[in-house]
């Protein structure tokens, strides 16, 4: 029987995606046993400061990229608006999975009905901030780190008024019942990937036996939007979004464009051909980069 060992962070949320993968492999690949690597990553203890100041969300997945380099690990599975836009070329992307909700809640503390607008909403994102701008205009901003349990743990604190969250770990955690509001992705543009799991492995190996799990329209949609960001010179943490969405065979991305420190953004659509899809992604960076150079 052939071990895969697959690494991931050691949140709650990591650990139940990556348990997604293991469920696939155990009942599709009967000669396979998974068994999860799980590890600390610089961004999971570095709670004092904005991702942005740390050197963003690729504080993430580097001790993973270096598991999967010394062979401590076969496959690593991360969220995939965790990955940074540049991937090693000995660790490539092997696929992607269907994708979960993709929108951004609001979650208000246990018992509790109302923002209270003399606290702070709990947002580290920049993407999300700039949005928030237009929707609460009245409300302060603060930013709030650890993963999703720690941050609702603040919460109930009464440490802020409320928390944006995305809706994917909410449900993946069996929490959706703490979410009070949906934003549609017209209100709240999402960060590209958000709600589908990348897969990274070694180059030149056979990863044959995970290609069912990787979900076709989830990989046009990670495509345009990675190519958006990509393209915008955006990290993981630039107050950039894209949302990719097929409907009757096109591939419709929306984008987000701010630049670093600016909160004044510019949004664009494109449709266009799924199989084109990292085409129209460099084609809407490259219409809002001209249109915010023109401001």
């Amino acid at each position: 029987m052939k071990v895969i060992k697959i690494g991931t962070r050691e949140s709650r949320l990591a650990v139940i995606q990556a348990e997604m993968t293991a469920d696939y492999i155990r009942k599709n690949c009967k000669e396979i046993t998974p068994e999860l690597v799980k590890m600390k990553t610089t961004g999971d203890k570095i709670l004092n400061k904005t991702l942005d100041k740390v050197g963003g969300k690729g504080l993430f997945v580097k001790e993973l990229d270096t598991a999967l380099l010394e062979k401590r690990s076969d496959i690593s599975v991360h969220s995939l608006k965790d990955v940074p836009m540049e991937v090693a070329q000995e660790l490539p992307l092997l696929g992607f999975s269907k994708r979960e909700d993709p929108r951004d809640v609001l979650v208000l503390p246990k018992g509790v009905e109302s923002i209270d607008k003399t606290l702070p909403l709990g947002c580290s994102s920049a993407r999300r901030i700039i949005q928030l701008r237009k929707l609460f205009p009245d409300m302060e901003v603060k930013s709030v780190r650890g993963n999703v349990l720690t941050r609702l743990e603040k919460l109930d604190r009464g440490e802020y008024s409320a928390l944006i969250l995305a809706a994917a770990g909410l449900k993946r955690l069996g929490l959706e019942e703490r979410i009070n509001r949906y934003f549609t992705t017209e209100e709240m543009i999402p960060a590209a990937g958000q709600g589908i799991l990348a897969v990274q492995g070694r180059q030149g190996e056979d990863y044959s036996w995970l290609t069912e799990f990787f979900d076709e329209e989830s990989t046009y949609c990670a495509l345009a939007e990675r190519s958006f960001v990509h393209t915008l010179n955006g990290g993981c943490s630039s107050p950039i979004a894209a949302y990719a969405v097929i409907k009757e065979g096109e591939l419709q991305l929306t984008g987000l464009y701010a630049t670093e420190g600016s909160m004044d953004y510019v949004t664009g659509k494109i449709t266009g051909s799924p199989g084109k899809a990292k085409e129209l992604g460099k084609k809407l960076a490259e219409q809002l980069k001209d249109i915010k150079s023109g401001e």
